[in-house]
């Protein structure tokens, strides 16, 4: 029997209300002892919570009371919804403590028990952790697709089709005449899921939208990077001088656009450099243009690298001695002319390795589960045995249960509970 577990599941206090939740099969005993006799479930009632040693009052809270396995967790649930000053929420969570069978949770322990008990699957917990640390409008809508069974149910769908392909390939092994060969209904079939999968596999995946799409902007020394990336931040985050190789490094500016999230990244001017450490920057200033998701290129535009989003601005406009004629996307970080116009442009590019507002996208974990499906079944045409066919059709189910959580994942599952919090 697992331990029965508490914690504070809202944010630290002061606060003007904290919730204290229990979870185990002595949940409601536990609350009992504190708040007495418990509502009925799933209703609300007001209750004294009392220290259960001494009788001493320690808060008057709002008590809710769940039954398993129709709850949170899948088990008894008691919630204390109390006041949220430091002394009552320490002085709760102290009592509960001295109550026998209890302990304090450990991160991610209520939403793994969740899992474990059938009421999430894996990427449903993946999309709740997501949606916990989500910053932007984009990846709070990303993972809320994820975390409320959209991927899910669209795993199982595709569960119940790998279902009837096993059952036609044994049915096939059973009954049908050995130089009959493989039936063309399975292949059609195999085919199609196959190229289902493949198609999801090619759609834009959730990493660039969780880390932030990561934005270069990149040009020879003194041609107003650092500048640029101050304006477009809104503070001074870069230095600025009129000596040449003054940025020696990268910097990374966190930013939201257009409710996307943005790796803004100024970087070491590009030219031969006689000085170690600026030589240093330079290099790394390569490798980042050659990663950079958009790259915003402040040279000449006859000299920019080859990227398939790039935008070619002509920095510093608001010199007579820039004509628009030079080329590029006029841009003065000084006047604010042609901002506006970058931003949008910024923002344009970026939308295309991201997924769409209304899909749900896949991680690096889901897409290889996926990958693995997809590759058994389109193995199937090469199979001249039936055996051999079924065979890759349980490989692919495999996949599947691995990347609903079913088989082989217990590293990932310490992995992603970790990065909840305690009451989680």
């Amino acid at each position: 029997m697992s331990d029965t577990i508490f914690a504070l599941s809202s944010g630290r206090p002061p606060a003007a209300i904290s919730v204290i939740r229990i979870s185990g099969a002595h949940a409601h005993l536990a609350a009992e002892s504190l708040a007495g006799r418990l509502p009925a479930p799933r209703t609300a009632g007001v209750r004294e919570l009392r220290n259960p040693n001494t009788g001493e009052l320690l808060d008057e809270a709002l008590v809710l009371r769940f039954d398993g396995p129709a709850s949170a967790t899948g088990e008894n649930v008691v919630e204390f919804q109390c006041h949220g000053g430091r002394a009552v929420v320490d002085a709760i969570l102290e009592t509960l403590g001295t109550i026998a069978g209890l302990r304090q949770a450990q991160p991610g322990e209520f939403t793994r028990r969740a899992f474990e008990n059938g009421r999430i699957d894996l990427t449903e917990a993946e999309g709740l952790a997501d949606l916990i640390e989500a910053e932007t409008e984009s990846q709070r809508r990303a993972a809320l697709a994820v975390a409320e069974g959209g991927l899910r149910r669209q795993i199982e769908r595709w569960q119940e089709r790998l279902l009837v392909l096993s059952a036609q390939a044994e049915r096939a092994i059973d009954y049908d005449d050995e130089n009959g060969g493989i039936d063309r209904g399975l292949l059609r079939d195999a085919d199609e899921l196959a190229n289902e999968l493949g198609e999801w596999l090619s759609k834009p995946r959730v990493e660039p939208l969780k880390d932030g799409v990561l934005v270069v902007v990149a040009g020879p020394p003194n041609a107003g990077k650092s500048s640029l990336i101050n304006a477009i931040s809104g503070e001074d985050r870069a230095i600025v001088t009129d000596i040449p190789g003054t940025t020696r490094d990268h910097i990374e500016v966190p930013l939201s656009l257009g409710g996307l999230p943005i790796r803004l990244t100024d970087t070491a001017g590009l030219r031969v450099a006689d000085d170690r450490i600026e030589a240093i920057g330079v290099e790394r200033a390569g490798r980042l243009i050659d990663a950079a998701d958009v790259l915003v290129w402040l040279g000449d535009p006859s000299e920019a690298p080859r990227h398939p989003r790039a935008v070619k601005i002509l920095p510093k406009a608001d010199l007579a001695s820039r004509a628009p004629g030079a080329g590029g996307l006029p841009v003065s970080s000084l006047t604010g002319e042609g901002m506006t116009e970058l931003l949008a442009e910024i923002e344009r590019l970026a939308r295309f390795i991201l997924p769409a507002d209304d899909a749900l996208s896949l991680n690096r974990r889901q897409a290889t589960h996926l990958h693995e499906a997809a590759s058994a079944l389109d193995g199937i045409n090469a199979c001249v045995d039936l055996v051999l066919a079924a065979e890759k059709v349980r490989v692919a189910r495999v996949a599947f249960d691995q990347l609903t959580g079913r088989a082989g994942v217990e590293d990932v599952l310490d992995a992603l509970f970790s990065r909840f919090c305690l009451g989680k």
